[in-house]
């Protein structure tokens, strides 16, 4: 049988194969993540609420049911994988990384970690995260800071940032994440992992009372696009108790993935007319768009026009937090951090005519966005306008010597691409010269996961950048190359 420490540092297809084939178990896989988070957690404290038991239960069941049709057996065949801390684990404790929920246990868990589990996902514990998802840096008074192992004296972005940093250890091999502004692609650009940012509806939410929400979605995470791909497989689909969710597709996203089919027509811009970013990752996110060129597309530099979006997504940003929040504020106001307290003020100030001129301009957007992409099959851009900071730093102030007002605003370059409704996928692009890692988001055209992965894929392959991890924590620059 395979060692513990080979298992952990296998892709998740790699282990599904020999799950399939009979050469290891589900439960050598619990067993296997289990040594390597103890191994490399404290480090790194990516990790915080494990369920040993429940995931070895479930293993064991998954074992029982050998003899199953292949046919009927789900898409992950006993593959462990983490939850990000904002979504209900079912008799797990779920905090959303607030002291106000510090002892909740959910009956319920949330619809996507239940399709996870019919396609025989085990998820073997949460991932860490900012307070609700606040904030591009995950730390909370909860469970404390996430430390990037690249170098463990930086942050790991947020908001998924604990499942970023569990993928590049090589504690799990799958894990949940969840973007609004670009809490799923950011920390998958500062960790050097694969992060897909879905169409609304592509992985259907809740339960909960607000179904109707394209600003925030769930998506898969992982160390390689083919991996990535997989696990949105057995994310996706309809679910009547979400409206928006889209049923799935006939040819699975895994099998499109492999194809690596290169775009004929790539659009790239370093800055998308709306962000200051800096010079090295100006410079990482241009030579990916060479690579296509390498590849034989036509790669034009060219983008949406952007104008007046970021202020658009704050604007309808806010309205959701007062929505959702107030209840929360007005009950337990001295117990929510600063940033939360933000967004949900600016909410209730807001006034009909502000939030008329955001959702107007979100459509004039989507028209312009149909438009681009009669011309061109993606467009690249950086995932983040920096590469990973100071863990003390909790959120970035200046870029290129420009200045940021709010803790959103530094995340234009994703939320912009949110207010599009395109996927879009982060994947790694290169290091700094000190060893810092920078991703780019690929997006797609509106529901084009499919295009978007097989894209993708030709680009990781050319890269070579998914060979690097998983990694041990270090703390200060660690060697690339």
């Amino acid at each position: 049988m395979t060692g513990r420490d080979e298992l952990v540092r296998l892709t998740a297809c790699a282990a599904l194969e020999l799950l399939k084939r009979g050469e290891v178990s589900p439960l050598d896989l619990v067993e296997a993540a289990l040594a390597r988070i103890e191994a490399v957690n404290p480090a790194v404290n990516a990790m915080v609420a494990l369920a040993p038991e429940r995931a070895r239960g479930q293993a064991r069941r998954l074992m029982a049911q050998r003899r199953k049709p292949e046919d009927e057996r789900g898409w992950l065949a006993g593959l462990p994988l983490a939850v990000k801390d904002l979504n209900d684990l079912a008799g797990v404790r779920t905090t959303y990384g607030s002291p106000i929920f510090a002892d909740n246990v959910p009956k319920r868990s949330d619809i996507m970690v239940e399709r996870l589990e019919a396609n025989d996902g085990i998820p073997i514990g949460m991932s860490n995260s900012p307070e609700f998802g606040a904030g591009a840096n995950t730390f909370n008074e909860v469970y404390g800071e996430t430390l990037n192992p690249w170098n463990t004296s930086l942050n790991a972005g947020g908001s998924s940032g604990g499942s970023a940093v569990a993928l590049a250890t090589g504690q799990v091999w799958l894990a949940t994440g969840s973007d609004l502004g670009g809490s799923l692609r950011t920390p998958a650009s500062f960790c050097s992992v694969v992060g897909l940012r879905p169409s609304p509806g592509r992985v259907a939410a809740g339960p909960g009372e607000v179904r109707f929400d394209t600003l925030s979605v769930n998506g898969p995470m992982a160390r390689t696009i083919e991996d990535t791909a997989l696990m949105l497989d057995a994310m996706a689909g309809w679910h009547i108790e979400d409206p928006l969710s889209l049923e799935a597709p006939a040819v699975g996203f895994r099998e499109t993935a492999r194809r690596r089919q290169v775009p004929k027509r790539v659009a790239f811009s370093t800055d998308l007319g709306i962000t200051p970013v800096a010079p090295e990752t100006r410079a990482i996110c241009r030579a990916a768009a060479e690579r296509f060129a390498d590849m034989g597309a036509v790669v034009e530099e060219a983008c949406p026009d952007f104008h007046g979006v970021p202020h658009a997504f704050q604007t309808l940003r806010a309205v959701d937090y007062a929505a959702t929040m107030k209840p929360l504020y007005d009950r337990h106001r001295d117990k929510l951090k600063p940033d939360v307290i933000w967004n949900i003020e600016r909410g209730m100030a807001l006034s009909i005519e502000e939030i008329g001129k955001a959702l107007l301009r979100r459509g004039r957007l989507y028209g312009q966005i149909a438009e681009f992409f009669q011309t061109y099959d993606v467009l690249i851009a950086p995932a983040a306008c920096t590469p990973p900071l100071d863990i003390k730093i909790r959120w970035v102030r200046e870029v290129d010597g420009q200045s940021f007002e709010n803790y959103v605003e530094w995340l234009k370059i994703a939320s912009v691409i949110t207010m599009t409704s395109c996927p879009s996928i982060a994947v790694p692009a290169g290091f700094t010269a000190d060893g810092r890692p920078v991703g780019v988001q690929i997006v797609g055209r509106p529901r084009g996961e499919a295009a978007l992965l097989s894209a993708a894929a030709a680009f990781e392959e050319a890269t070579g950048l998914a060979k690097l991890t998983p990694i041990e924590p270090k703390k200060g620059p660690v060697a690339t190359r």
